[in-house]
């Protein structure tokens, strides 16, 4: 098992990077949140998770300990290979990934490319167990309060998509009236209806 890999960045690619350790490239897949924190001839250190085929030695990297366990926990259930595992990292933060599956919001796990309704409840009903609580939940229970779920889940959308943390935040703000309007009118706020206000809203400025 290699564990994580760390030296010089030698090329940032659309799906992937290489990494130069100890005078030998080697080539790590990743997601673009992981990517937009490379850069070529800086150093870095990136998480890691080696699958083996039978045909190939594939790894993937992350930028932290807890993405990693998240995507070999997501292979676990049926249907999720290491690419629709990366995929779903590459939508929905881990943290975004466990309130979706802890609250069964299947809208957010079918924004991810390649799962459909089926595949979403499936999803849920077997890792519900085994990626545990969401981390602002824990903190919530802590504070005696509650952080909306939909803020991290288009949060983590729209950096999975390429933006920045600071281009996410605004968006979040932008979007917020919206979500706040669905709960004064007893309705839950729908992810995927405030991701695309929020990538409306950052096209426009």
């Amino acid at each position: 098992m290699i564990a994580s890999v760390a030296g010089q960045v030698t090329a940032v690619g659309a799906d992937s990077a290489v990494v130069e350790v100890g005078g030998v490239g080697v080539l790590v897949h990743c997601a673009p949140g992981t990517l937009a924190g490379l850069r070529a001839g800086e150093p870095a250190r990136l998480s890691t998770s080696l699958v083996v085929r039978e045909d190939s030695l594939t790894l993937y990297g992350f930028a932290s300990d807890d993405e990693r366990a998240v995507f070999e926990l997501l292979q676990t259930a049926s249907g999720v290979g290491p690419r629709l595992a990366l995929a779903m990292l590459a939508v929905h933060a881990p943290n975004a990934l466990r309130m979706a599956v802890a609250s069964a919001d299947l809208k957010a796990l079918t924004m991810v490319p390649g799962i459909g309704q089926k595949g979403a409840q499936r999803i849920v009903l077997e890792l519900k167990d085994k990626l545990g609580a969401p981390a602002h939940a824990v903190d919530a229970a802590l504070n005696g309060g509650t952080r909306p779920a939909w803020r991290d889940q288009v949060h983590s959308g729209l950096v999975g998509l390429g933006y920045s943390a600071r281009d996410a935040d605004e968006a979040v703000a932008a979007v917020a009236p919206e979500a706040d309007a669905e709960v004064a009118a007893g309705r839950a706020p729908q992810v995927a209806a405030l991701l695309k206000s929020a990538l409306r809203a950052l096209s426009v400025r």
